[in-house]
């Protein structure tokens, strides 16, 4: 018995040990299993994510053939990746994780246009044509959302949804047609930007709705929460980030690094503090707008919304249902028409009385003809509040489709409008009218960089030249030359988009001394387009590179490498081995080296 039971229990120690292997072998074979599926995961998202954006790509290029806005290309893209036709999309927690810092990157940028200046700059008619809008399209778009059988909850947020245009397409179209100087140029930005306010102000109070404040100590706590915030962004954007991004500013990369972490920050916070990411996002782009270097931090964070907007506006394309259309049909028609045709129609009858012209008044109307890329944004958050449904996101989604597309063939063919429509606009138009231009900042002459050579063209500039100014990327420089009182903007040449931003209309002098091939052949051809008979002096490191310059009509490049030795062999050609006449020259040289450098 004895022996049995050893045997048992020698069985049984066996079995514990073939246990004890099995589970120590266990837990790799787990973690094998675990990294093979976590690559294979990758592989598939990554797969999924490139076939998007190939069919981004394709469905893009037939919206830009059709002269229609990329932000229609992506809600198409959804549609069609989506479950309702090729159902390619699947992995939603990533996409919707990339739409998030999308709309947290466009906020943020909207943020950073909405200087106090700015808002003070385009005056009362901004103000009233902007609020007027907004009263009045919330009413009747109220009304007609009532009539059509909705809920007073979903007849407000569609409301909304029709109140605000889209800043992008209209700051793009202003853009590209070099008219943002004009007199409707200046009152569209401004009504843009008090739509943004407008939108702040709804985003505060759907952040109350959210945190439950169904009694007034909620709200009071969700108030003074916001109040806090309100004087932290108030406080670091008056002491705390203008030291900051002074430092940060003599590096580009470090400049975007640092707006990027800010952003993200401040919207992390507000999160924290129980309000909306989007509210945190916009409120870092404010603090950051009375910056210098406010227009180049959005031109770098361009590149991040671009791509990151691309994909909230897949999901929202992906989100869309046809199931019922027949019922969606008409209140898109609707609701499409009232904002292509009343939204102009408003806006002219409020600029008529204040006294402007039709031109005027007409052009600034078409371009509200079209909801916002915040209109979609406040469905979305409408919904996961739960105070709408699917089916009036679909509504909001489509009527923006239909907008957006419609609106850009009017704006492309606003001219031709005006001249069918001029006759029978005469309605909108007193007697007496405003003028229609208001002159934007323009420069006789601008220098791209002010060390080394470039300081020698200051006192030049000063003597001969009335309206000029000196562009570096250098915050000590800029300090520097405001400090002597020149005129001195923060900037970097190498930018096309800050570069379109100026005017070379009036040009008669462009100097750059930024030793950058592509940069100043892109200044010189555009200074050749806007101001033929400006004078391009620009400079090169080689005789090749000079050659090219010269190719695209500069006018004199400097070359540092030569231009030494041809000085001193010109010396040598005029004096000779005369002694005397060098020791001016040497005198003369040393004077200009010597006040060059502050110690005369």
């Amino acid at each position: 018995m004895a022996e049995l039971v050893d045997a048992r229990d020698s069985k049984s120690r066996d079995r514990k040990v073939m246990r004890v292997r099995f589970s120590l072998a266990a837990p790799k074979h787990t973690d094998m299993v675990r990294i093979f599926c976590y690559n294979s995961f990758i592989v598939n998202v990554f797969f999924e994510i490139a076939s998007i954006l190939v069919i981004t790509v394709g469905i893009s290029w037939l919206m830009q053939k059709l002269k229609q806005p990329l932000v229609l290309a992506y809600v198409v893209t959804g549609f069609v990746v989506g479950p309702a036709v090729l159902g390619l999309l699947h992995s939603y927690e990533i996409f919707e994780l990339l739409s998030k810092l999308g709309v947290t990157a466009l906020l943020f940028i909207v943020g950073l246009s909405l200087s106090p200046k700015v808002v003070k700059d385009v005056g009362p008619v901004s103000m009233a044509a902007g609020l007027g809008q907004i009263g009045f399209t919330a009413l009747f778009g109220f009304l007609i959302a009532m009539a059509l059988g909705y809920s007073w909850v979903a007849s407000v947020y569609i409301a909304l949804a029709l109140t605000f245009s889209s800043t992008i397409i209209m700051l793009k179209h202003l853009q590209d047609r070099h008219e943002l100087g004009t007199l409707y140029g200046r009152i569209s930005t401004g009504i843009l930007l008090v739509q943004d306010l407008a939108a702040v102000f709804v985003l505060v109070v759907l952040t109350v709705l959210s945190s439950g404040a169904g009694n007034i100590q909620v709200a009071g706590i969700v108030l003074v929460k916001a109040l806090l915030l309100a004087i932290f962004v108030a406080f670091a954007a008056r002491v705390v980030l203008p030291a900051m991004t002074k430092s940060f500013a003599a590096s580009q990369e470090f400049l975007l690094i640092f707006s990027i972490a800010w952003g993200a920050g401040v919207a992390a916070l507000f999160q924290w503090a129980g309000f909306s990411i989007e509210m945190g996002a916009l409120a870092a782009g404010v603090a950051l707008s009375t910056s210098p270097y406010h227009f180049e931090i959005s031109s770098k964070m361009k590149v991040l919304r671009d791509f990151f907007v691309a994909i909230f506006f897949i999901i929202l394309g992906a989100g869309l249902s046809f199931e019922g259309s027949s019922n969606l049909l008409w209140p898109t028609l609707l609701l499409s028409v009232f904002v292509l045709i009343g939204n102009p129609f408003i806006m002219m009858v409020i600029m008529g009385v204040m006294g402007y012209s039709r031109n005027v008044s007409f052009r600034t109307g078409i371009g509200m003809a079209q909801i916002s890329e915040f209109s979609l944004v406040l469905a979305v958050l409408a919904l996961q509040l739960g105070h709408i449904n699917r089916e009036v996101v679909s509504l909001i989604t489509l009527v923006g489709v239909c907008t957006i597309a419609v609106s850009s063939y009017m704006l492309a063919n606003s001219d031709r409008l005006y001249d069918l429509l001029k006759n029978r606009l005469s309605i909108f138009e007193r007697k007496q009218t405003k003028p229609e231009y208001i002159p934007i900042q323009s420069y006789e002459a601008i220098l791209f960089g002010c060390h080394r050579l470039g300081k020698d063209f200051v006192p030049f500039l000063r003597k001969h030249i009335n309206e000029f100014v000196i562009v570096d990327y250098d915050p000590a420089a800029i300090d520097d030359l405001k400090r002597q009182g020149i005129p001195a903007q923060y900037g970097d040449a190498g930018d096309h988009e800050f570069i379109e931003e100026l005017d070379f209309h009036k040009m008669k002098l462009l100097v750059t001394t930024i030793p950058d091939l592509e940069t100043n052949r892109h200044l010189t051809r555009k200074l050749r387009k806007e101001s033929p008979k400006g004078i391009a002096i620009v400079m090169a490191h080689a005789a090749e590179e000079a050659i090219l310059l010269y190719d695209d009509v500069a006018d004199y490049v400097i070359l540092p490498p030569f231009l030494g030795g041809n000085y001193a062999s010109l010396l040598l050609e005029r004096y000779g081995f005369d002694r005397n006449e060098f020791t001016q020259e040497k005198t003369k040289h040393l004077d200009h080296l010597q006040k060059r450098s502050g110690r005369a």
